[in-house]
């Protein structure tokens, strides 16, 4: 069973070292791909990432990664056993939302660069990873119809998901499991990895062997 860890935006998998080391250290096999140039909508990475991963799978989606998350379940829920979605939501942007992923469009291809974006990161990818965003589907169904645990973890600092927002999605599903983390903000792993580690690897015992 692999565990693959899916990443915000405007950050990159190198946010998920910490959680690499721990999940290697205690006999898991972590995957964490880069998810940015696969393409113009979230179902076509998460079609990719179905392509090449073989086997039974865990997807950690923080964010942006856990739209591609859902986005896998709803492609092979056969082949998803469990899934945490960590300051994430399954339901589709607001026309608020939509609107502010716009500005950031723009901004993007005038090369402004968003704060915790890598050095080296590619614009018109961040920005196309915007536009995927902006038009996912409402996976809410797919959320509350999930066979397997789902494991939601939210910061009570998070300016994005609101704690409220993931208790619903966890009581909507069919074996949620909320987690509050307070002090942290919208990226838990970044803002508290330890104790992100510890509440990850006490889900993931489940499937230890």
């Amino acid at each position: 069973m692999k565990v693959v860890l899916l990443h915000g935006w405007p950050v990159s998998e190198r946010v998920w070292v910490s959680q690499v080391s721990a999940l290697r250290d205690a006999g898991f096999d972590p995957i964490a791909p880069h998810l940015y140039g696969r393409g113009p909508s979230i179902d076509d990475w998460a079609a990719q990432l179905l392509r090449e991963i073989d086997g039974p799978l865990v997807p950690v989606g923080a964010s942006m990664g856990g739209y591609c998350a859902l986005a896998m379940a709803r492609r092979a829920p056969e082949r998803i056993v469990g899934m945490a979605l960590v300051g994430s939501r399954a339901d589709a942007d607001s026309f608020e939302r939509r609107r502010l992923r716009q500005e950031q469009i723009v901004e993007l291809r005038v090369d402004e660069v968003p704060d915790l974006a890598d050095e080296d990161a590619n614009l018109e990818h961040l920005a196309v990873a915007q536009e995927a965003m902006r038009d996912r589907l409402d996976l809410t169904g797919v959320a509350a119809s999930f066979g397997g645990p789902l494991l939601v973890c939210v910061g009570d600092r998070d300016g994005i998901v609101s704690v409220d927002e993931a208790r619903e999605l966890a009581d909507g599903a069919l074996d949620g499991k909320l987690v509050v983390f307070p002090g942290a903000g919208h990226f838990v792993a970044v803002d508290q990895p330890e104790e992100f580690n510890a509440v990850l690897l006490d889900f993931l015992s489940q499937w230890k062997t």
